[in-house]
């Protein structure tokens, strides 16, 4: 799984950084940015969530995986 947020569609709500911290933070314009694109298999489950919750839908998952 890789994760990429879309800054041009997020409204900082800040849902991905409690959701899942160690793999979201937030900027100082409160826009989150991606902390592990290749998050663990153990917050897969937290990573959906937050992708879920997120009210703008900036967040994006893939199954490619980086060469």
């Amino acid at each position: 799984m890789r994760i990429t947020v879309d800054a041009e569609r997020c409204v900082g709500s800040g849902m991905c950084v409690l959701t899942v911290g160690e793999v979201f933070d937030q900027q100082d314009d409160g826009r989150a940015v991606v902390l592990r694109p290749e998050p663990p298999a153990g917050t897969w489950d937290a990573v959906r969530e937050a992708v879920d919750l997120c009210p703008a839908a900036a967040i994006v998952l893939s199954t490619e995986r980086r060469p």
